[in-house]
């Protein structure tokens, strides 16, 4: 044995033995039989294989075993799986294998975790969302498949600069657009921060270490407020002999920069940086509830609460779990500082999730509420699983709107609370309770009074759907619906009319192509949907079906003319592919682009965007990208690329459903080429504020204006103005110098 292998065997065993070490800490039944049966077989199925690290293969599935165990709290059925959840994707072993030698639970399990392709979408499909559809109707069975692959995701974000950066980018992307919603979904907290920087990280990395600086540089002014704000807290709940911790919590710079993205706000214009957490020990307290209480009655006499944010999760937790009193107090120097303040147990819940402390820990009785929360939710899943989206997007968006934080607590007729998202409107809440009162939803009574469909429901009110049976769901109901389960189930319903229209428009038209002698072949079809400039056969008969289209003699001309191609090619139109081009949002030197065609993409390297490349490229047109911002392509299998803002929500689903046709791409401009680019500006209206802004622009820093739209209200102007520009520090100058104009107070790039 060599000096490698030696190292690589004492790496392994270490590793193992802490894994070990950990699950023996821990307060689960003591298999350790079983989870040295499956170390020694994972070993040995993935013996002389590497990571791109360079490590053992063996290494990834001990790290994934490890978070389970340690950060998660599973136990040994979780961590067998763990150790073996490449076995089946990446050797010669079968699940079949799997279940004969670890029985049916592990294999089950690992099967949940292991990657497919094909089905469900179709040949087009991404395998990506097909896989993670597959993962998700295993966890409707076993929720630890899962947690198990959040733990998967986490140690492969902590491993991810060995990848890449079009990996990466998908890795990344796919991780903030759904993994970190899970995480959050169960109550993971800490691993959804962690997924969250990490994700952050690797897609803005300069913006990530910039904000990393700032917190830095105040890490030691925000201490300070810290220990003076809780002294006095501190003395108090001493005097009540009530054993406490006070805690610490800075916003991570994830969060920091959602925050600003989000408010258009800077870094220095952010509060609540700083937050305070209060835990108590659970020992001695009869009423967690009412010591919350009896806690925030001590601050609030000490500090000024501020009387809008409030927050009780006490009586009505989230619907994962969490539990906490959250109120923010003015301290002596004029500034609001958030404390939240829960047991140790609701802080173990926050912290690790409840799905894990309380449903699946060995020899613990489990919790009745979380179990039932938590079966909640995952019936609703099971309902979009069972219903298939017609594409990989439409799916994850589904499951997406399903993965919400902030909530409501809406009441029924009856006195019983249910929990909505926040902007959901009665149509959501009408389906929520049963799809009978969605579908036929007429309006509801929301505190007596009567409102639309479309009324956006508050946290509190009480409200009675009102029903019609002659009302039927209509396509506008897709912009009315904002939940998961209310869209997943207008779909439904929409596309089982349209296939009821369509087979009543293909029998009409049989019997009119049997009236004239006519065959329904391929040509006929492909006739006459260019006769009425429909794309498929499935939009004809649905325009047959519908009435849109009344068959008659023009029909009847088109298909009796055979052979005559000149007599219908003026219809020839509707078969010419249209391709999107970039002319309005290009860059000037873009105006005749030639097709992506003229270039070779080599995925190892990134796409270098110059003045010469540039014009081979579609930018955008929903994030309209310039020289500065963190940038992608995505090849869409047609010989295009489109260049997108890395946080794009464009950009966003297309790295989770198809993460595979991503590619890195850099700028590397040198101010000869302009790109439009919009701003909006709000402030005081005054006499000649728009005349001192088109003086900045114009004049002093020579910006061409492409358009100008400025209304007043008021008093309060708000414009929106399209600019050319060279790159981002352009635009930041123009900021800049616009923001010193006294009367403007906000200007944000859109």
């Amino acid at each position: 044995m060599n000096n490698r292998e030696t190292e690589d065997e004492r790496m392994v065993n270490e590793a193992y033995q802490h894994l070990i070490d950990t699950y023996l800490h821990s307060h689960h039944r003591k298999h350790v039989e079983i989870i040295e049966k499956a170390f020694n077989f994972a070993r040995q199925a993935h013996k002389g294989v590497r990571r791109l690290s360079g490590e053992p293969y063996i290494m990834h599935p001990i790290a994934v075993a490890q978070i389970a165990c340690e950060e998660i709290g599973l136990g040994s059925t979780s961590i067998c799986a763990s150790l073996l959840h490449d076995v089946v994707e990446d050797t010669e072993y079968t699940v079949e294998d799997i279940s004969n030698i670890f029985g049916p639970k592990i294999a089950e399990i690992v099967d949940g975790l292991t990657k497919i392709s094909g089905g469900i979408f179709g040949e087009k499909a991404s395998a990506q969302a097909e896989s993670f559809k597959k993962l998700l109707l295993t966890m409707s069975d076993d929720i630890r498949v899962i947690l198990i692959k959040i733990s998967d995701r986490l140690h492969n974000m902590r491993t991810l600069g060995s990848q890449l950066p079009s990996k990466q980018y998908k890795i990344a992307g796919e991780t903030l657009y759904l993994y970190a919603p899970l995480a959050n979904r169960l109550g993971l907290n800490k691993i959804k921060e962690e997924l969250e920087n990490l994700s952050f990280s690797y897609e803005h990395p300069e913006e990530y270490q910039a904000l990393r600086k700032k917190i830095d540089d105040i890490t030691q002014h925000l201490h300070e407020t810290f220990q003076e704000f809780i002294a006095p807290i501190r003395a108090r709940l001493d005097e009540t002999g009530l054993k406490y911790e006070i805690k610490a919590r800075i916003k991570t710079p994830y969060s920091i920069w959602n925050k600003m993205q989000n408010k258009h706000v800077s870094f220095e214009e952010i509060y609540d940086i700083l937050a305070v957490r209060i835990i108590f020990e659970n020992e001695g307290v009869q009423d967690e509830i009412a010591e919350c209480f009896q806690i925030y009655a001590i601050a609030s006499s000490i500090y000024k609460p501020h009387p809008e944010r409030f927050r009780d999760w006490l009586s009505h937790p989230k619907s994962n779990g969490y539990q906490a009193l959250h109120t923010t107090l003015m301290n002596k120097k004029g500034q609001w500082v958030e404390v939240q303040i829960r047991s140790r147990r609701m802080d173990d819940i926050a912290e690790q999730g409840f799905a894990a402390h309380w449903k699946y820990k060995e020899g613990e009785q489990s919790s009745e509420e979380s179990e039932n929360e938590l079966d909640k939710w995952m019936r609703t899943i099971k309902e979009i699983l069972d219903d298939p989206q017609p594409n990989a997007i439409d799916f994850l968006d589904a499951i997406k709107l399903n993965l919400y934080a902030s909530e409501i607590f809406v009441v029924t007729p009856k006195g019983e609370f249910k929990t909505m998202p926040a902007g959901a409107t009665a149509l959501d809440f009408a389906f929520n309770i049963h799809t009978f009162l969605g579908t036929h939803c007429i309006g509801a009574k929301v505190n007596h009074k009567l409102v639309g469909i479309n009324y956006k429901l508050e946290s509190g009110d009480q409200v009675e759907i009102l029903t019609s049976k002659t009302q039927k769901v209509t396509r506008e109901w897709m912009d009315i619906a904002t939940t998961a389960k209310a869209k997943g189930k207008i779909q439904a319903i929409l596309r089982r009319e349209e296939r009821e229209t369509q087979k009543l428009g293909e029998e009409k038209l049989n019997e009119f192509l049997a009236q004239i002698e006519q065959e329904p072949t391929s040509t006929n079809l492909e006739r006459l949907c260019a006769l009425h400039g429909m794309k498929t056969r499935e939009e004809l008969f649905a325009a047959i079906g519908a009435g849109h289209i009344t068959l008659g003699n023009d029909e009847r001309n088109i298909l009796k003319m055979k052979g005559n191609r000149k007599s219908w090619s003026r219809y020839l139109t509707f078969f010419i592919p249209h391709h999107d081009t970039p002319q309005d949002n290009a860059p000037k030197a873009e105006a005749e682009a030639p097709a992506a065609t003229a270039l070779k993409i080599d995925r190892k390297k990134p796409l270098i965007l110059n003045e010469e490349t540039i014009r081979h490229y579609i930018i955008c047109e929903q994030c309209h990208p310039i020289p500065g911002d963190d940038v992608l392509g995505y090849f869409d299998g047609q010989n295009r690329i489109t260049i997108h803002k890395r946080q794009c929500e464009i950009a966003s689903k297309l790295k989770a459903s198809d993460g595979n046709h991503i590619l890195a791409a850099t700028w590397d401009t040198h101010k000869e080429l302009f790109f439009p680019v919009n701003i909006h500006l709000q402030g005081i209206d005054h006499v000649g504020v728009l005349h001192q802004m088109t003086a900045i622009l114009s004049q002093q820093l020579n910006v061409n204006i492409k358009r100008l739209n400025i209304q007043t209200d008021g008093g309060i102007f708000r414009g929106d103005i399209q600019l050319e520009v060279h790159d981002v520090s352009d635009l930041q100058a123009i900021c800049r110098d616009l923001k010193k104009i006294e009367e403007v107070e906000e200007v944000t790039r859109f």
